[in-house]
């Protein structure tokens, strides 16, 4: 039996090992006073403009609870902007239901976003950010429909929509 534990217990280490390259205690992609993006704020500034949920979304790199947004099923026309800094990132007739819970485009506004390869959770991604503040909206996969056939999975409390 001695035997058994000690293959069961290298096997689960040599797992380890190999996963260890998708778990990533990363580095905040975007920080606090980060000077790369044209709005900057420190910490406390964020905390001050955003409710508790957008800071945790924006600029930490959470994940809202799927379907719990209302812009989930908002259809008018208009264009949704960044919650942060008010940067025009969709416009309507770019949003589709996905059936995925969150608000999903299948194109942004040219210039509006930047992405970077998120590989937390066991798993490689592509995160969207706002190019103007950095803030973290959501994720893109290449699984949406025509013409561009992306999923631009928003977080619905990084988005502010602006009717028509």
């Amino acid at each position: 039996m001695k035997k058994r534990y000690f293959l069961e217990a290298s096997a689960v280490l040599a797992g380890a090992a190999l996963l260890s390259q998708f778990i990533n205690p990363r580095a905040e992609i975007v920080t606090s006073s980060n000077t790369e993006f044209e709005v900057t704020k420190s910490e406390d500034e964020w905390r001050s403009l955003l409710t508790p949920e957008q800071f945790r979304v924006l600029r930490k790199h959470g994940t809202e609870r799927a379907f719990t947004s209302p812009l989930d099923k908002e259809y008018s026309q208009g264009t949704y902007v960044c919650a942060a800094c008010d940067l025009p990132l969709f416009k309507s007739d770019t949003k589709f239901n996905s059936g995925t819970g969150w608000p999903s485009f299948f194109q942004p506004i040219e210039g509006a976003i930047a992405t970077t390869v998120d590989r937390s959770l066991f798993m490689t991604r592509i995160e969207v950010h706002c190019h103007r503040c950095g803030g973290h909206l959501g994720h893109v996969f290449p699984d949406g429909p025509a013409p561009t056939g992306q999923r631009y999975c928003m977080n619905g409390v990084s988005l502010k929509f602006i009717p028509a």
